[in-house]
């Protein structure tokens, strides 16, 4: 069965807004002539896609089982469409990339920066986030390149095997924090103060478990799990809790003077990143330009490491 792209567009805007009124208008057509796109698809699917109620239109089994392949023709669709414009110099390209907090923190900015100096034509969409949330944008081409802690290829995605680096995790707190008076820190003495980290499951949280077991201690005394790399900070530099982060992600407070790492023996430790594709396709232009920009970054920070 091939599908029509304008159909299956006005289908996934519907599922996206609950209501045909929002979706004609965020198409830009009128509700009568929406109604007959999608009229149209369900009778070449040969069943019902939605359920009209008086709130609005709901998915049946049927519309649940094609919206996310026809989001997947969406994507590739438009993707492909950009990708010929940009070539022919007609459009600008797009590079779509998830990163993890470290990341986003401070290489990606800076890949970021030297592209659009290069080429200010290009526009750049992040999404941050851990790793199962990039693995599915990938999968899904919400993304084209996914940055982040080297794991095992799947069928579905493989690292870039020459685009990849290594940080350096530290047990972190502010400047003015009590423990800095003492002249001898060790990491037992963290255990009983407070902790604010990334949540159970998340890279730095199993890395940090990982450390203290090392060092046969019990796990610290965590107060606060949050996604929020803003809080966290916040709770570092403001109300004196402590957390494991990898160096980049407190760079600019480190500069600033607001947040460094404990100066303890023996409580660090390092792990490899990496960039990730699909395996199947091939990588737009602008996915191509950014993932260079990143080679020649990585490549000094390994060669200084």
């Amino acid at each position: 069965m091939a599908f029509d792209i304008d159909q299956l567009i006005a289908f996934n805007t519907i599922a996206d807004c609950g209501s045909l009124g929002r979706a004609a208008v965020l198409l830009n057509v009128t509700p009568p002539a929406l109604s007959r796109t999608i009229r149209r698809l369900e009778e070449q699917a040969g069943a019902p896609l939605f359920e009209r109620h008086s709130k609005g239109m709901q998915l049946t089994d049927v519309g649940r089982a094609l919206w996310p392949r026809a989001v997947l023709l969406q994507r590739e669709s438009e993707q492909a469409n950009e990708e010929i414009k940009a070539m022919l110099g007609l459009a600008r390209g797009t590079i779509r990339v998830g990163a993890v907090g470290s990341i986003a923190c401070l290489v990606l900015p800076l890949a970021i920066g030297r592209i659009s100096e290069k080429w200010p034509s290009l526009q750049v969409h992040v999404i941050e986030g851990v790793w199962d949330r990039l693995a599915n944008a990938l999968v899904s081409h919400e993304i084209d390149v996914a940055l982040g802690v080297q794991v095992e290829d799947s069928d579905e995605i493989e690292a870039v095997k020459d685009c990849h680096w290594i940080d350096t995790s530290f047990v972190v707190a502010s400047s003015q924090h009590p423990l800095r008076q003492k002249r001898a820190i060790r990491l037992e003495d963290t255990v009983q103060e407070r902790w604010a980290i990334l949540p159970k499951g998340t890279g730095p949280h199993e890395h940090m478990k990982q450390v203290f077991v090392r060092h046969r201690l019990s796990l610290p005394n965590v107060v606060v799990e949050t996604r929020s790399v803003t809080l966290l900070k916040s709770l570092i530099g403001h109300s004196g809790f402590l957390s494991w982060m990898p160096e980049p992600m407190y760079d600019a407070e480190r500069k600033a003077g607001l947040i460094d790492a404990l100066p303890i023996a023996g409580a660090s430790d390092q792990r490899t990143l990496t960039a990730f594709k699909r395996r199947s396709g091939m990588l737009p232009t602008p996915a191509v330009k950014l993932l260079d920009e990143l080679r020649r970054l990585t490549a000094v920070s390994t060669a200084a490491s």
